[in-house]
Order: structure tokens, then sequence, then C-alpha cells
């Protein structure tokens, strides 16, 4: 008797049905389906709907980016009135999100969720502390990037409480958040054919990508090098604050909860496995930058380097994926929130978007592109196969990086402009400028090496002033774009700019 043959009679005459009552059939093809559409095949039938909440597996990840129902609209109310004076400002921002959850509890769907995708919703901090507190969430992975109307500090509040010292054993249930990077570009926009949305195209991070969803963005920390949060960068004081509290969250997780960015590792940090062997003092008085000694013991990497120009390392060493980890224990003595995967993993690799589809692991989560998630097999591979990167914060590169080709120099390689210079009497700039690896000579294109300046820098040959052919539309190699445009008989003269 084969297995077609115990099927019942319904699925065995229907061809769709007998291949969707192949349990890995569905599991591989459903992450594709949107809730909306799974939801609408389960109610096509009796037996569709059997075979659908049967298998529980289903479930497993859910994206509400793309439902409608569930993005926030700014208006007083929804009868266009003023809101009810007895609700919070909780129930106003996250009120879709929660009548959402509402109905999945109801039809026993929530607790199977493992993969929750909020990106750019509505989502307020009290919501993430239920879905990590809340027994009737089975939450694993996270992702709240470029969510709406969140409370940053009360978010990181509700992190470090649920991954206190005292908290009960298993707990937290959530092993990843995804909070820093942008959203995925490739997902498709809303229609308006259904509350339901089209097809995702994300697959697992471990997973090479399909020719035919066209050219993708170079995978996060491993290929991208450079800033990895550009649109959360910035130079202001409340930026640099938020990142110094986003250090101490990523501290007091270390281990217990993943994220998508990881812990800076120069030797200027205490968590550093080259803290200690720089003399940091030295480097302060080299730079002659006056906030140079104000750096903290902790800081959230922004930027994922390649080797050193010079010595193709660095005095901390690489993040390799698979490596045997360092053998410092954790400084607080916590234990892993999850079995099988190392303490050190967690807080050392950072979460790779887009969020994992075929799985709800962490390390599926975490492994790179082309190597394998079994992190034992990763030591059999070369140099040159190795998925790796050096991961710095701007405060460690800064007046050592270009930002135009991605290059830099370590602390053992260069130490800093004033470091060959006997005192720091009067010195001119042209000096300095000579001695510095780095320099600003467009302030669109920041601070960048001598190769990248004479790529990019040309003096006109009219007018005498400097340009950069980059930033400066219509002009071109012998001329500024003032003097292109005008003519001979509008030359500009640089006196008076």
């Amino acid at each position: 008797m084969t297995q077609s043959d115990s099927l019942p009679n319904e699925i065995r005459h229907n061809a769709l049905l007998q291949l969707l009552a192949n349990s890995l059939v569905l599991n591989h093809t459903t992450p594709y389906l949107s809730s909306y559409d799974v939801l609408n095949l389960a109610a096509t039938s009796r037996t569709s709907r059997y075979i659908v909440y049967s298998t529980p597996h289903i479930f497993s990840r859910l994206d509400l980016t793309t439902v409608r129902k569930a993005q926030y609209i700014e208006e007083k109310s929804g009868r266009g009135g003023e809101p009810d004076g007895d609700l919070t400002e909780d129930d106003v921002y996250s009120g879709q999100l929660r009548r959402i959850f509402k109905s999945l509890r109801c039809l026993d769907i929530l607790r199977h969720v493992q993969v929750l995708c909020l990106d750019g919703l509505s989502v307020t901090s009290e919501l993430v502390h239920e879905i990590i507190a809340d027994p009737t969430y089975s939450v694993k992975i996270l992702s709240i990037r470029n969510v709406k109307n969140m409370n940053e500090a009360k978010l990181r509040a509700a992190l470090q409480y649920a991954c206190r010292p005292s908290r009960p054993e298993g707990t937290p249930r959530l092993k990843g958040l995804y909070v820093f990077g942008p959203r995925d570009s490739d997902r498709p926009a809303l229609t308006s054919s259904s509350s339901g949305a089209s097809t995702p195209t994300s697959t697992c991070s471990s997973m090479s990508w399909d020719s035919s969803m066209g050219d993708q963005d170079p995978e996060a920390w491993y290929a991208k090098r450079g800033a990895q949060f550009p649109q959360v960068l910035g130079g202001s004081g409340n930026a640099t604050q938020k990142w110094a509290a986003w250090a101490s969250t990523l501290v007091a997780c270390h281990g217990i909860i993943a994220f998508d960015a990881v812990l800076c590792t120069g030797p200027r940090h205490m968590n550093s496995r080259a803290w200690g062997t720089v003399d940091v003092e030295a480097l302060n008085a080299a730079s002659g930058t006056p906030t140079a000694k104000d750096i903290s013991i902790h800081a959230v990497a922004t930027h994922s380097l390649g080797g050193c120009a010079g010595c193709g390392s660095a005095p901390e060493g690489w993040t390799i994926w698979g490596e045997e980890p360092p053998s410092e224990r954790d400084p607080y003595e916590r234990r892993a929130s999850e079995g099988g995967t190392l303490v050190t993993d967690i807080g050392r690799y950072p979460l790779l978007a887009p969020p994992p589809v075929h799985s709800v692991s962490l390390k599926s989560a975490m492994c790179p592109t082309g190597q394998s998630v079994y992190t034992r097999l990763s030591q059999f591979r070369s140099k040159g196969e190795q998925a790796r990167f050096i991961p710095r914060c701007y405060d460690c590169i800064r007046d050592r990086y270009c930002a135009g080709c991605n290059k830099w120099w370590c602390e053992a390689c260069y130490v800093g402009p004033w470091a060959s210079l006997p005192g720091h009497g009067e010195v001119s700039r042209q000096k300095i400028a000579d001695l510095a690896r780095v320099s600003k000579s467009c302030w669109e294109c920041g601070m960048n090496c001598r190769d990248c300046i004479n790529d990019t820098q040309r003096m006109c040959n009219r007018c005498g002033g400097g340009y950069c052919l980059i930033h400066n539309e219509g002009s071109n190699h012998t001329t500024c774009d003032w003097c292109s445009a005008r003519g001979r008989a509008g030359v500009r003269h640089p006196e008076l700019y």
C-alpha cells in the first residue's frame, strides 16, 4: 500500500491537494505567500483547511509589513472625531497590530509564529515588551526596522530587563532582533486589490540569490564595506548619545539576544581582544582631536572594514564566520538562552538581512551567503573563501579611514599626523596635510585618501579654483562647473568666493 493510497479520496483525486499534502512541499511553498493568501487557501475547502491548520510550521514565519490592515493611518480616530478618552498612547499606535494578534490568537496561529516581521509599521515599546514577555508568543526572531512611534529608550529598557541576571530559566524566548538596518529594498509595493500583499522575494540569508531576482545589494558586513547604517548615522549630539545607549544594551544582551549589529572590536574598547596592547594615550595625543579622550569603553560598530592598508589585518584580528570562539569567557558568566548556540556566537556575529524564510534557527539568520550553517565545516575553507570582516565604530577610524575607497590604516601602522612632529608648536596646515593619511578636500566626499583626492579633485584652468568632479555637476577635467557653463566671458574670480 503506497502513501497516496492512504490519503482521503478528495485529496487523491485533486492534484493540487495531493501536492500540498506533502508537508515538505507545503513548508517550502507557503513562506512565499502572504498570511492573507494562506488563510484564503485554507478557506477554499474543508480538506485544504485541514491541511493548512494541521501543519503548524506553515505559520512559523509571519510577515505583516505588506498587510494593509496593519498599516497605521495618522488621523485622530477612525470615525473622524476625537479619540476616546480611555485610550492610551499604546492603544492608538499599536491598535491595528493588537487586533491582528488577537484574531491570530483566536485561530490558534499566534503560538506557532517564531519569525515575526513588523518593518515599517507602527510598533510601540510596550508591544515589543509584550512579545518578549507574554507566554502566548513564541517569537524567536523579531524584525522592527524603520518602525514608527517607537520609544527607543523604553525599548532598550525592556531588552535589558528581559536579559537581567535574575530572569527565569528559559527566558527570554526572543533570540534575535533586527532593529538597526534598513528595510529590505526588494519588497514589492502594496496593491489595492486586497488586504493582503504580493509574494515577498526574500530568502534565507544562507542561500544564494536567484539570478531572476535582479541585482541585489551587497550582503551587509561580509560583502558590503564601509558604513552599514547610513540612514541613522549623523554627526549630531543626539546620534552620539543614541549609539552610546545602544552599546550598553548590546553589552547587557550579550550571549542572550543577537542583533543586526555588533560591538566595535577596536583596541580602545574593553571588549576588544587587543585591549591593553595599544597605547591609547599616544593615539589621543597624535590625533589632534579634543574629543578622542571621550570615547566610551563600549561602542556599536557602524562600519565594516577589510584589512589594514599597511599590514592587511587589525590589532584585534578578523571576525571570521566559523572560527573557533576566543578563550575568554563571558565577564558576567551568564547562561545562554538557546541550546546549541554558543554565547560568544550570539555576541560576535550580526544578524543578516533579510530574516530567514525556511528556518527559524539563529544560525541561519547569522550565516553569510555561501557559507555553511554548521560552523565546524567552515574551518576547512581556505583563507580566500572565508567570510570575514572587521567591525569598527566611527570614533575608532576617525582620521584613518577613506570614505571613498574604504581604505584604512590600523593603530599599529599609523598613529596620527601629530606623532612625527617634535612638539606641537606652530605647524603649518600643509605640514599636517602631508603627514595625514586622509584629509577633507570636498565637504560632500568627507575624509579621503590621497589616491581618491587625485581622482576626484581638480584645479580649474580658467579661474584657478578647486572643485570636485563628483559633486560639481557640469564640471569637466579642465574647468569647473561655473566656467564650463558661462564660457570665457563668465570666468569666476576665486577672490570673490
